[in-house]
């Protein structure tokens, strides 16, 4: 079987990454894995249900109208898939989107429009999301969020890390953002 030199490295660095950070966190997080479609995660301390943003195919093609799926990995039940309820997806994890170009998207959660990433077709034909970490081009392969307190409408967000790979060295890069 044949495995793209850039997706394996992918993910034995995002493999790497996240075992190393959950044992920091004394905490063990999954790593999603197997889904060709997936983008990039997202994990946050409260439990280790994962959500995962994939791409949106439609008759074979990435769905101009609607290019990105997000879901739910529920680790801490029977580790199923299930979508997003109508108000995580409309006020929390919810990703607008707005085509830019061809094969190319402005993406932004529902809960921090200030936060971009780009959906983009690389040089390798495949579909990457990309952001800025440490003032870098990156691909985003993991968010994490670490929670204090708070309510369900409005948590205490102690920091936001984003993790990815940088395009040009394929080194893991990661940066911890006070939002």
């Amino acid at each position: 079987m044949y495995i793209k030199p850039l997706f394996f490295v992918r993910l034995l660095l995002v493999t790497q990454l996240v075992f190393n950070f959950a044992a920091a966190q004394n905490k063990i997080f999954p790593v999603p894995g197997g889904n060709e479609k997936q983008l990039f995660f997202l994990q946050r301390t409260s439990n280790t249900n994962t959500i995962v943003c994939e791409l949106n195919y439609k008759e074979g093609v990435v769905d101009k109208e609607d290019p990105i799926h997000v879901f739910w990995i529920r680790y801490q039940e029977k580790g199923q898939t299930e979508d997003l309820s109508y108000i995580q997806r409309k006020f929390a994890y919810g990703v607008k989107t707005r085509q830019i170009g061809e094969n190319k998207y402005e993406l932004n959660f529902v809960s921090y429009k200030k936060y971009k990433m780009y959906l983009m077709q690389s040089s390798d034909k495949q579909f990457h999301v990309y952001t800025t970490i440490n003032k870098k081009p990156a691909i985003l392969t993991r968010i994490y969020i670490e929670i204090k307190g708070g309510t369900f409408w409005s948590p205490n967000i102690e920091y936001v890390e984003v993790t990815g790979i940088d395009p040009t060295t394929l080194l893991l890069i990661k940066e911890r953002l006070k939002i």
